[in-house]
């Protein structure tokens, strides 16, 4: 017991000195922190007045700068107006000098205006002079006239009198005698102006004409509605119908062009009007006799394949056409359009080669009149490029070829030569003349076409009934093919000097009812026989 009494006194002793050194260090830290405070507020104090020493001395130090900076900025200040000045300066002494050149200059034209002036007054005082000159002797004319027109009148008055007839009377008396003698004059001074005219228009027409076709060379072949395909052997025929006909059908369907196998050996033969059909169908045909597979789904198969390649190759033949004729920047469907004349005749003529064929004479045409060659070659190549859709479309080809024409932006002469190539229009321009003339040298020359036999007869026919129509006529004959017409008259009827006038006026009716390539001669013969007999 008295140990715990004696541990708790300790604790209590202990408690109080521990209380007393806690206090102890309190005062100590308190005293300490005051110094520290007492410290830090010097060192502020300093830190203070020395900041306020270094601000003076970049105040006082800046205030030096400005000022230095000011002069500078005023010395460069009056540099660049000085500068400004002198520039100034220069651009006035050369306006000055400028405008003194200019009024020197006017001066000067000043002065030729007021010689000019001078002239055209002298000019006009001479002109009046003249002026009145014609007068006067206008008004001498009109009295000389006047007397002369009395003169007549008295001197016709005599002739009356002395003639006792009219004037009238006298000057048919005249007329009729001076037409009866001049008929062989007139005939004769036809033949010198035909022959004149021959001379001067003959060899320049020959020498165009020769330097054109010299140029043009092109292969021709007739163009028919059947094409005969040849076949490997006889047991090709059968597998063409195939069973109950279903190839054939199928191959009919497909292509639209008929299939005709007859008794020609070896010989298979496709018929249809439309070129490029049939081109189709000879392509598809070769390839499935080749390849030996033919049922319905492979002549479908080939029908597609080989009608790509119809549409690549027709616009081949455009591309290729329009490069030979110089014409390469037209539009895409223009070139396709004119690849398919490739497939279409006309009379026996390949259109596209006849197209051609008129642009390069139409070029060379042009290049010896003084035209545009370009603009001729390009107008010949596309006037008849209606002719590849007139099968499709309605209307004429020459319709047909304006529309195409303006619908792709050509030239106004191009879709002028389209509408009058076949006189349908009246030709605007000389390149539409030069073109039609083409046309008809393509067309006539030997070979180019060939006509039916119908159509020739019924031109002969024509021919000789218009030589026939008139009077004094015996017989008419059309020979080689229609370019010649000789005609026969009765001798008491039509004289020598009346037969050039006649051959002159059946020529022109020719001209004015009959449509014909190339010219026709027209032949008049006269001839008078006296027959008789010694016995």
């Amino acid at each position: 017991m008295n140990n715990v009494i004696i541990a708790i006194v300790f604790a209590l002793i202990g408690l109080a000195i521990g209380f007393s050194l806690i206090s102890l260090k309190m005062k100590a830290s308190k005293e300490a922190a005051e110094l520290a405070l007492l410290n830090a507020e010097q060192d502020a104090n300093n830190r203070r007045a020395q900041a306020e020493r270094q601000a003076e001395e970049l105040v006082k130090t800046a205030e030096r700068e400005s000022v230095a900076f000011k002069k500078e900025a005023q010395l460069e200040a009056k540099e660049e107006a000085r500068k400004y000045r002198e520039d100034i300066e220069k651009e006035f002494k050369s306006e000055r000098q400028e405008l003194k050149q200019t009024e020197s200059r006017l001066a000067e034209r000043s002065a030729n205006l007021d010689r000019k002036d001078d002239n055209l007054t002298s000019k006009e005082k001479t002109l009046e002079k003249k002026e009145q000159s014609l007068a006067d002797k206008t008004k001498h004319i009109d009295e000389r006239e006047a007397q002369l027109s009395e003169l007549e009148a008295q001197k016709a008055a005599e002739l009356e009198r002395v003639a006792q007839m009219s004037q009238d009377e006298a000057r048919e008396i005249i007329l009729t005698d001076t037409r009866q003698g001049l008929d062989h004059e007139i005939a004769g001074f036809i033949k010198n102006a035909e022959l004149e005219a021959k001379e001067k228009s003959d060899k320049m027409a020959k020498d165009l004409i020769v330097q054109a076709m010299q140029r043009i060379s092109g292969d021709y072949v007739t163009e028919q509605t059947v094409t005969s395909i040849h076949l490997p052997d006889e047991n090709m025929k059968g597998r063409i119908i195939g069973r109950e006909g279903r190839n054939i059908r199928t191959f009919e369907s497909l292509t639209g062009i008929d299939v005709i196998i007859d008794d020609t050996p070896e010989t298979v033969i496709l018929s249809g009007f439309d070129p490029i059909r049939r081109e189709i169908a000879r392509m598809t045909m070769e390839t499935l006799l080749q390849d030996g597979r033919i049922h319905p789904a492979r002549i479908e198969e080939l029908v597609e394949k080989k009608r790509l390649e119809m549409e690549q190759r027709i616009r081949e033949y455009g591309e290729e056409a329009a490069y030979e004729i110089g014409a390469p920047n037209l539009h895409p469907d223009l070139i396709k359009i004119m690849g398919r004349l490739h497939f279409r005749s006309s009379y026996g003529q390949n259109v596209l080669r006849h197209s051609i064929e008129v642009g390069k004479l139409a070029g060379v045409i042009a290049g010896e009149l003084g035209e545009n060659v370009a603009l001729a070659r390009r107008a010949g190549f596309l006037h008849d490029v209606g002719k590849a859709l007139d099968r499709e479309v309605e209307g004429s080809h020459v319709e047909i070829g304006m529309e195409l024409a303006r619908k792709y932006k050509e030239h106004q002469v191009v879709v002028n030569t389209i509408a009058s190539h076949h006189g349908d229009v009246e030709a605007e321009s000389v390149i539409a003349v030069i073109v039609a003339a083409a046309d008809a040298l393509s067309a006539a020359r030997p070979g180019a076409r060939s006509e039916s036999m119908e159509n020739y007869i019924k031109r002969l026919q024509d021919l000789e009934e218009i030589a026939t129509g008139f009077e004094g006529i015996h017989q008419a004959y059309a020979l080689q093919a229609g370019r010649e017409i000789r005609v026969v008259v009765k001798p008491n009827i039509v004289k020598d000097d009346k037969i050039t006038i006649l051959a002159h006026d059946i020529r022109q009716q020719i001209e004015k009812n009959l449509e014909y390539p190339g010219n026709i001669k027209v032949t008049v013969v006269r001839e008078t026989r006296a027959v008789d007999y010694a016995k």
